[in-house]
This record gives C-alpha cells, structure tokens and sequence, in this order.
C-alpha cells in the first residue's frame, strides 16, 4: 500500500504536488496542449504565511485550480506574458490577402495609436473597460467614425485570435464598438448630393473663374463619370478610348502615409472586383479631357511621372506630377467659399435669397453623379456596374433618396391639378 507524501507540516499533498528541500512547494502536470507546465509558491493554501525573506507568491492550490480550469478551457499555460503587441504581430502575419495600401494604413494607426500604450499591456489583464476607455481617449483627441471604425477592425480580430489560440478566455472587445456608437450617438455622416442648382452654380463659377478655371476639366470628368478620386487621379491616356467613347477603370492610386512616416502615392488594385468596369463617355467629358491634352501638350509635354510602373496619367498639377485628393479638396473648398462670398452680396443686392454652395468634398462629386444618374435611370443593376458598387444595397440607398425627391417634385406639380374632393 504506497504512502500518501506530506510536506513539512505533515499535510497530505494531492497528485503532481511536492516540497522542495528549501520549504517551496511545487506542482507539475500536462496542460491542454500537451506540454509539462510546473508552478512554484511559498504557500500552499492561502492560510500559510510567506516565510521571512521570500517573495510574497500566490499560494499553490490557488494557482493549481486557475490551471485546471484553463486545462478544461483548453487555454495555453503560462501565457501570462504575453502583451497585446506580440499578438498584433501574430494576427496580422496571417492576414496575406491585405492590399498593400491597406496593409501600411493598419500598421500605422497601430504603430501610432497602440504600440506604446494599450499595445504593451499583458493580454490577459486587459478588460471590457480598458478598451472602452481607450477608445474613449482616442475620440477625445479627435478621431472620427471612420477612423474608429478602422481601429476596431484592426483590435478586435487580434483580441479575438488571443481567444482562438487559448490565451485569453473572452474578447474584451467585444460589444465595446456598439456602446461607442451608442454612448457618443454615432452614425456615419450621411454624404449628400448637390443639388442640381448647387451643381450648375459650382461649375459655372469655376468656368468663369480666371483663378479656377484650369481645375473644370477634373471636375467634369468626377461629375460625368461618377469615379472615385483615386480612380480618376490614376487614370492614364492609355485608359481612355476615345473611338470607342469608353474609359477603362482598372486600378486605384492612392496617397498614403507609409511605415516611415513618409506620405506616398502608390497604385493599387481597385477598391473591390466589381471596380474593374468601363464607363461611357458623355460628350461633355470627353470634350473636357481632349482640351486637358490639348492644354498639356501646349505647356511643354503630357504628364511623365512614373508610380509602379504607371505613367501617362491623365490629370497633372502645375508642377507636372499627379494630382493629391487633399490638394482637390482645399481647392474645392476655396472655389465654393469665394462663390458664396459673391453670391451673397449679389442677392442682398438683388433682394433675393442667395444659392448656397455647402461644404462637399471630391467625394460628393461621386455621390452627386450618382443621384443624377438615378433620377434619370431605372436599371438599377446598370447603375451598380457603372458605379462599381459591390453591394447593391448602396445603390439602392442613392436610388431611393434620389427618386424620393423627384417623386415629391412630382407631387408638387400635380398639386391643384387633379380633382380629388
């Protein structure tokens, strides 16, 4: 009959548990991966006290329970170490079908925003609590829907992979996006079309502007095409067929800030599969891009900057080289705030109500050619191949807001027309 072991105070101590001969107990099993695992305490239940001189340690039973219970959890031992940044690196060298702009977007609000803070903690000490008090701090210096949203896309698979692979029991971030939404009353801003009196002030103004009037042809080409602006900056000579009257849209180009802090432009595969399409020319367009050539060759020569590879883009700023959406923007904004400026004091003048030009950026000139094309088009799939939608519910989104409007105009002139009391 084999004898029970004891330790030094003549307690019987469990399978895997023993004394070492300096008083310290020990205990050793398999964890759930298979691997031999042994803790070390000065105390073996909680009533024990630390001897003198020794680091005050979690008593044995105490850290033997915790270890059962990741075993039956399947959770790894001794992952106590591991810190949230370790994981990020594991994460994201799974993620290989990451476009590279995309890639360099999440390495650098990680670098910028996690690395040296939430990024250092242990994995298994953060909670619900740290998270939300970290996003929190990020909208406080600033950060807007969008950008939070990419935050939460980049920390919440990472904490999700700690669980998968048995470090942590739960993500604690789970929820935690929905409670920012709600808490902050958050909705993504709506974009809004201009209005079609908007959309003839805008442009007029700009084609009679000695100041502005060099910018006319991007903006025809953004109205008249409905592209996204990474599309149309990139857009080369060789994209455009003007026998067939078509342009071809098959990749992207993108400025971005990279891992050396450094802004780029670089090429990228467009945004989704359905992106790679043709799009009409209307003779407006079209006239506008061969005056665009005409006036580059007039100047000394068409635009010879070379990104990846591509060269003979379409659209070139007064320095020769590619044309920057921030660029764009400022001048959008500088041609409507003049606009309005004049406007104004001509319709105090003229004792009328001035027509108001809102803040809108290049990428309301998309969703403005998109309206314009709803009101005049019922195929909703042919509005989604020309806008190179991948979900037909954003389609449908412009397509309903758009023939609300009209509906209503209609209802307006049939207003007193028809005898119906």
């Amino acid at each position: 009959m084999s004898t029970k072991r004891k330790d030094a105070k003549g307690r019987i101590l469990k399978d895997g548990e023993s004394q070492r001969s300096d008083g310290r107990y020990m205990y050793q099993y398999v964890d759930a991966y298979g691997k031999r695992q042994t803790l070390y305490s000065w105390r073996l239940v909680e009533t024990d006290s630390t001897p003198k001189g020794k680091r005050e340690t979690v008593p044995l039973r105490v850290q033997e329970e915790k270890a059962i219970r990741d075993k039956k959890d399947g959770m790894k031992a001794g992952t106590g170490k591991m810190i949230l940044n370790e994981m990020f690196e594991i994460y994201f060298s799974t993620k290989r079908n990451l476009k590279q702009s995309t890639r360099t977007n999440y390495r650098y609000m990680w670098n910028k925003y996690v690395k040296e803070s939430l990024g250092k903690r242990k994995l298994n000490s953060i909670r619900k609590s740290d998270v939300l008090h970290f996003y929190n701090d990020l909208i406080d210096a600033g950060f807007k829907p969008n950008s939070m949203e990419i935050m939460n896309t980049i920390l919440h698979p990472t904490l999700q992979m700690a669980v998968g692979d048995g470090y942590i029991r739960l993500n604690p971030s789970a929820g935690c996006m929905a409670e920012i939404k709600k808490s902050h009353d958050w909705t993504k801003p709506k974009r809004h079309a201009l209005t079609i009196g908007e959309q003839e002030a805008f442009i007029n103004y700009t084609a009679k502007s000695e100041m502005y009037r060099h910018w006319l042809p991007l903006f025809t080409t953004l109205l008249g095409t409905g592209c996204r602006i990474g599309e149309i900056i990139g857009l080369r000579w060789d994209d455009v067929d003007f026998k067939n009257n078509i342009i071809s849209i098959n990749h992207n180009l993108v400025y971005r800030i990279q891992d050396n802090g450094e802004c780029e432009f670089h090429v990228t595969t467009p945004k989704t599969k359905n992106s790679v399409r043709v799009v009409p020319l209307l003779t407006e367009v079209k006239k506008a891009l061969l005056e665009e050539k005409k006036k580059q060759f007039a100047m000394g020569g068409l635009n010879c900057t070379v990104i990846d590879g591509y060269t003979n883009f379409v659209f070139q700023n007064r320095y020769g080289n590619v044309h920057n959406p921030m660029t764009i923007n400022r001048a959008i904004k500088r041609i409507y705030t003049a606009y309005n400026k004049e406007e104004a004091e001509k319709a105090k003048k003229e004792h009328r109500k001035p027509i108001v030009i809102p803040h809108f950026s290049c990428h309301n000139l998309r969703h403005t050619f998109c309206t314009r094309f709803c009101e005049n088009e019922t195929n909703i799939k042919v509005i989604q191949e020309i806008m190179g939608h991948s979900d037909i519910t954003t389609t449908m989104d412009v397509y309903a807001e758009a023939t609300k409007e009209k509906k209503m105009e209609t209802f307006e002139n049939l207003e007193g027309k028809i005898k119906i009391c």
